[in-house]
């Protein structure tokens, strides 16, 4: 499958995985000067770029990079952003400080990744009743912790 990725700025890097084994492209922040995130704050940080995904058949899930959030507590601020098959605007990164330190967020940090993954289009249909299973309405727990 070919990616389709438009350069809105010159200086925005195309995403890019980072080994072969990589599942998901390296996202950079296009900045013009590096941008403090101070603890518990909330920055939007663009990437200069936009992708042309082929159909509804796939998503762009954008995932934070587990080194900036286990090392430095950087973490989407959303949990996963989601690039839908129709949107064709700029790809940009909600991102919030977990820690308690502030973080500076240098130009063309990589900030995210983005993997591709494939959707299933389904069909809503109203029904009066589900089919039982085993566990029933139980979440949250419900099925131990062990």
């Amino acid at each position: 499958m070919q990616l389709f990725v438009k350069r809105l700025d010159p200086r925005a890097k195309l995403p890019a995985r980072a080994t072969d084994g990589s599942a998901g492209m390296d996202l950079r922040a296009l900045l013009d000067r590096p941008v403090a995130v101070p603890a518990g704050d909330r920055v939007m940080i663009p990437t200069g770029i936009a992708i042309g995904l082929p159909d509804n058949t796939v998503v762009g899930l954008v995932y934070a990079r587990s080194g900036l959030a286990i090392k430095h507590g950087l973490a989407l601020s959303n949990g996963v952003g989601v690039i839908d098959s129709d949107y064709t605007g700029e790809i940009r990164v909600g991102l919030v400080n977990l820690s308690d330190t502030e973080y500076i967020i240098q130009p063309d940090e990589r900030i995210a990744q983005l993997v591709i993954s494939p959707v299933f289009p389904v069909e809503t249909v109203e029904v009066e009743e589900l089919d039982d299973t085993a566990r029933g309405s139980g979440g949250f727990g419900s099925t131990g912790r062990l």
